[in-house]
């Protein structure tokens, strides 16, 4: 039996894709024990996948090398009978920890002089793994093997008695009213949120057919949110701040509809089933589409498009502005004929 230690990513939405990586794994070995070590933020998101056998939280701050650190915790691991490492991020730092651990097979894609660390290195074409999840799942595989025709799809669990015990909480009440959970943060920068009065009209609109709305973010989105809320006369829910990841899925669970940017969130509310509507602006939903087929992208593909910048370079924002609230409010009306058939 293979013991796989994966050296997971920092983002939230790369480690939701990550999933696809651990469900190609049981597909190829079935056997597989896999471990997954990442952030410990990263945690409630592992506990809700059920392939990970074992999550190992990284005690190491965001962009530290700690190259001493990180070679001590890899001799802690030695014992543990790992047989494969699969890197996921291609810095030098995080092929330092497989290495100490003496781990035989370390697999990661060429990246920050890693020759010796990683001693099955991939070449990475990106020409032909364009998306973040492609190049996840292809090194599940044996070198030069093509991706499976369909990539495995994100699950995640949720537990639906701590979803009912958050409502006591949040003083949510029933849900009798369908429930539309907006997400209108991005933790990358402004040149992924569409405007907040954007998402206030929309909110209006939902709320005036009967929706409920919830307001999912952290505590950098509460500004957000706040504006939101003040443009709907404070009609939304809104948790922006005041859950933890984990209380943040098991609430999305409850929700029928998201509207969310290119963020974690996004590519959470995927992986839950949800009907989704996904709007980019900077970046490109060909690199990091959602991953459910039913899934909505609305995208202009401007000229200035994708640029992949935290702040829009020309000052206009146009690739987001330009999606009129209208536009989304159609499909959250289609949606709701839907539900009520």
């Amino acid at each position: 039996m293979n013991k796989i230690l994966v050296m997971g990513p920092s983002w939230v939405g790369d480690m939701v894709l990550a999933q696809s990586l651990f469900k190609q794994l049981k597909i190829e070995q079935p056997d597989c024990q896999i471990t997954v070590a990442a952030p410990a933020w990263t945690m409630p998101l592992l506990d809700r996948m059920p392939e990970v056998s074992q999550a190992i939280a990284l005690p190491f701050k965001h962009g530290d090398l700690a190259l001493r650190e990180r070679f001590q915790f890899g001799r802690s691991l030695a014992g543990q009978g790992f047989t494969q490492a699969i890197l996921l991020t291609n810095s030098l730092k995080s092929a330092i920890l497989p290495w100490a651990a003496k781990i035989p097979v370390r697999t990661g894609f060429k990246g920050e002089m890693r020759y010796g660390l990683v001693n099955d290195m991939r070449p990475l074409d990106k020409t032909v793994l364009k998306k973040t999840v492609e190049r996840f799942v292809a090194l599940s595989l044996p070198k030069n093997v093509a991706l499976p025709a369909q990539l495995p799809q994100p699950a995640l669990r949720s537990d639906p008695a701590h979803a009912s015990t958050l409502l006591k909480t949040f003083n949510i009440g029933n849900t009798d009213k369908p429930v539309l959970g907006l997400c209108p943060g991005a933790e990358y920068g402004e040149a992924k949120r569409w405007p907040a009065e954007y998402y206030a009209e929309v909110a209006n609109h939902a709320l005036n057919q009967g929706w409920q709305v919830w307001l999912f973010g952290s505590e950098k989105d509460k500004p957000v949110t706040a504006n939101i809320q003040q443009l709907t006369q404070q009609r939304c829910v809104d948790l922006a701040g005041s859950t933890k990841l984990g209380e943040a899925i098991d609430l999305m669970s409850l929700c029928h509809t998201m509207i969310s940017n290119d963020s974690g969130l996004m590519h959470v509310a995927a992986a839950l089933d949800k009907k989704l509507i996904a709007i980019y602006g900077s970046s490109d939903p060909k690199h990091t589409p959602p991953m459910h087929p039913q899934a909505v992208v609305e995208y202009l593909g401007l000229s200035c498009s994708p640029c992949f910048e935290r702040v829009c370079p020309l000052g206009h924002l146009n690739c987001l502005r330009q999606i009129q609230p209208d536009t989304i409010q159609a499909k959250l009306t289609r949606t709701y004929l839907e539900m009520i058939k």
